[in-house]
């Protein structure tokens, strides 16, 4: 392996105000199943309703497939004005009480994974990391009208108590954010996640609920004072425009009243009905095929 230190540049005098604080590092990617783009909403609330400042850039050039996801790019009449390029970064912000602590946000690595785990785990080392937390959305068959459910995960099972059991064992391709999480636990660090339930028929869009309950869950589990502000009203926006498009679509409504008996009854029996690998790979499938032939901003689950 090359030298993982050789993968990113750090911002010395924002390194050295961290010493001895300890700090939680918060990973949030785009890029892979991210429903209701979750992970994206919350990274964008954190760095725009808290000071941050920047102490790590990664040589993007490294880890990035261009030809598999290439950056727009705007022609006007004769020339090139603008380029939306890619940045992966390693913000310190600071939460609401003064309490600092790290923000990886940007693409996930197309390439060099351990590479890029290592230099992750190097930077923890290197700042004394408390714990390491992420979070993303997975479309379920869950109704929008019912409290978002979310699944807990951790490098130390024992943390994870009241997981909603929608799910049991499963066989998934990896994400990143998930080999960070294992690598952090093989070298012995804490590290956990969690994963908003977004409602399968608004997955491609953005879905503010859910960003709102992961964000709950890393506040209670950090202990970071990481105030909810614009994404709280937005979920509320999104929630009564919800409301407006079940009465007047004929096909959205009968379909979550279905959801929302299916719903209620596992919440009262605590017996669900488990999907199938299968299942659960069809479900990934077409939403990751959804996300290829349309454009998300324009899609009927993007609500802001």
């Amino acid at each position: 392996m090359m030298d993982p230190g050789a993968l990113y540049t750090v911002e010395q005098d924002v390194w050295e105000s961290l010493t001895g604080t300890r700090p939680v590092l918060v990973h949030l990617l785009e890029g892979y199943v991210d429903a209701g783009q979750v992970a994206r909403q919350l990274s964008e609330h954190l760095l725009e309703s808290l000071d941050a400042e920047l102490l790590a850039t990664f040589d993007h050039d490294q880890l990035h497939d261009y030809r598999s996801r290439r950056p727009q790019m705007v022609f006007d009449t004769n020339t090139w004005t603008s380029l939306t390029d890619y940045r992966l970064a390693l913000h310190k912000v600071t939460d609401a009480s003064g309490r600092p602590f790290l923000l990886l946000s940007g693409p996930e690595p197309d390439t060099q994974w351990n590479r890029a785990c290592a230099a992750l785990l190097q930077i923890a080392d290197g700042l004394d990391v408390s714990q390491l937390v992420t979070a993303q959305g997975v479309p379920m068959g869950v109704p929008h009208t019912r409290p978002v459910l979310v699944t807990g995960h951790a490098t130390d099972p024992e943390l994870v108590t009241d997981n909603p059991v929608w799910i049991d064992r499963v066989v998934v391709p990896g994400s990143f954010a998930s080999m960070l999480e294992y690598r952090s636990g093989q070298a012995g660090r804490l590290a956990c996640g969690f994963v908003a339930h977004v409602p399968h028929y608004l997955a491609p869009g953005t879905y503010a609920p859910g960003a709102l309950a992961v964000l709950e869950r890393i506040r209670a589990a950090t202990g970071l004072d990481l105030p909810p502000g614009e994404l709280a009203t937005l979920a509320l926006q999104t929630l009564s425009q919800l409301e407006g498009e079940v009465d007047s679509d004929g096909e959205l409504g009968p379909l979550v009243q279905a959801l929302e008996q299916q719903y209620d009854e596992v919440q009262s029996t605590g017996r669900p009905s488990v999907p199938s690998a299968d299942e659960i790979g069809a479900a990934v499938e077409q939403f990751l095929a959804q996300q290829e032939g349309d454009d998300p901003e324009g899609s009927r689950g993007t609500h802001q």
